[in-house]
């Protein structure tokens, strides 16, 4: 895992609360259904909740029936980086915050049109900034 932020491990859990830490630093999963995006439907910016680096947008979210928010497209290209993961006796995608290293969740080829793909995200992984009106 990158951590381009050259934090080590014990700043980490000083700037984290446990839950976070085990998620976004140590490969967690938290459980469907039950973080505070999945069913979220303002609009704005999601966030790494460990850099604060801006990954998904409101607009690419999408119910996928999973428990966890889904998108099919990151904000912008190369911020978001894949790893093979075959853990718990699978083959997955495992994707990460290109600038700090944070473990957010799993890519899978099942999401709609028009990337075909579903970005399932841990709550804990992100924090959302809502839309501000211009003008």
């Amino acid at each position: 895992m990158i951590n381009n932020l050259n934090k080590s491990d014990e700043d980490w859990q000083k700037e984290l609360t446990p839950e976070q830490y085990q998620i976004t630093r140590n490969k967690g999963t938290e459980r469907p259904y039950t973080g505070k995006y999945w069913d979220f439907k303002e609009s704005g910016v999601y966030k790494c909740t460990c850099c604060d680096t801006e990954l998904f947008e409101s607009e690419t979210k999408f119910d996928s029936d999973s428990g966890w928010p889904s998108f099919f497209l990151p904000k912008s290209a190369g911020i978001i980086e894949e790893e093979k993961d075959i853990s718990y006796g699978m083959v997955r995608t495992e994707v990460h915050c290109k600038n700090c290293g944070a473990h957010l969740g799993h890519v899978f080829d099942d999401g709609p049109l028009p990337t075909g793909l579903r970005y399932c995200i841990n709550s804990i992984s992100l924090n959302f900034a809502p839309k501000t009106p211009k003008g």
